[in-house]
């Protein structure tokens, strides 16, 4: 791991570091830290060999005391990895407390509790945003990082499964156009089935997970075997991906509302949206590569402009993105020439042209 770069796309570049603990969960923490840039303050009746003697490396063979994390050093991450529930609980209090950042490490599969454990698993569905990692929220940072099981979809922050802990069990869902290697119904059975083994489960998805993301479908499955569910949204790629490429959804004096709709079956969808909208309204169609030139066919048949604006984002805000700019008439041609591929998502309104205006006035401003 690189210098700088840490799980969820933490920067830990010289900030100061204090791990509470001695086991491997505490070593591997540490260790990871210090590759990340960090300086660490180990907590440890003793320090492993591994780690002895590393640049950046502080040990002390004392308790964990609140007042360690107020310093004139400020520190700036904790990790909690006693392995001891009470001490663990007392760390991420004082930590919460102070206003730092805690982790409570996990130093074992949860899947190995004892048969007499009955607890019983949660499952969040975590929106991850458009597919930058650091795009996703605190809130679903923060319990990816603690999940004994993720089920991820394709898209989404999927870099951040790499800087999981390797007991971490990660489930690959992801559907691709004419391929669902898993079915629907299976996807909710996991959720279920981890959760009722005690474990902590993230279902991670693309976007937000109740914007054409069958979030609701899996939490309802969850409740009706009384799981409890925490929703945590994400920046749904209807309007994250337009602003990768700087187009509003909204823009005054053009729009002041947008229509989001799924176009993988066609301009159906679209359409019932826009029939009681604004005729200035802003389209944005998600899944729509694969049917472009029936809906675009549909809607100027309904009355749109042939000659309205249309952006497609390919892979907004992740490697390879690009925007490809056209019109109603001349979508599906010109996404058939430029090699359009999912994912992608389709702008239509004339809020498209708002980029072009901002680099106008910025070339005049340079001149």
């Amino acid at each position: 791991m690189s210098a700088g770069g840490y799980r969820l796309g933490l920067d830990l570049t010289d900030r100061l570091v204090l791990v509470v603990g001695g086991g491997p969960a505490a070593v591997r923490e540490a260790g990871a830290c210090l590759d990340a840039g960090a300086r660490v303050l180990l907590l440890a009746p003793e320090v492993d060999p591994g780690l002895a003697g590393r640049d950046g490396l502080t040990w002390r063979a004392a308790p964990f005391d609140p007042a360690d994390l107020s310093g004139p050093d400020r520190v700036w991450l904790v990790h909690a990895a006693t392995g001891d529930p009470t001490t663990d609980d007392a760390v991420a209090r004082a930590a919460e407390g102070a206003g730092v950042w805690c982790v409570r490490a996990k130093p074992q599969p949860q899947a190995a509790r004892g048969h007499g454990d009955e607890r019983v698993g949660r499952v969040a569905l975590v929106g991850g945003g458009p597919g930058a990692p650091d795009l996703i929220t605190v809130r679903g940072a923060r319990l990816l990082a603690q999940a004994d099981v993720v089920v991820t979809d394709r898209l989404g922050p999927v870099d951040l499964l790499a800087e999981l802990p390797a007991h971490v069990e990660v489930v690959d869902v992801g559907k691709h156009r004419d391929r669902h290697p898993v079915p629907q119904d299976q996807i909710n059975e996991t959720l279920v089935d981890r959760a009722r083994r005690g474990l902590d489960v993230v279902r991670l998805k693309g976007g937000d997970p109740f914007v054409l993301g069958r979030g609701g479908e899996e939490a309802l499955h969850c409740a009706a075997h009384g799981i409890a569910v925490e929703v945590v949204p994400g920046i749904t790629s209807a309007i994250s991906v337009p602003a990768a490429v700087g187009i509003p959804v909204t823009h005054r004096g053009i729009t002041t509302s947008f229509v989001v709709a799924s176009a993988h079956e066609g301009a159906g969808p679209s359409l019932d949206g826009l029939r009681d909208a604004p005729q200035d309204a802003t389209l944005v169609l998600l899944m729509g590569v694969t049917a472009l030139g029936r809906t675009a066919a549909d809607l100027v048949a309904a009355g749109r402009a042939p000659g309205t604006p249309v952006a497609i984002v390919e892979r907004g805000w992740m490697p390879g993105q690009r925007v490809t700019r056209t019109t109603l008439s001349r979508a599906a041609v010109d996404a058939e020439a430029e090699g359009v591929r999912a994912p992608a998502v389709v702008v239509v309104g004339e809020v498209v042209t708002v980029p072009e205006q901002a680099a106008r006035l910025l070339a005049g401003s340079t001149a």
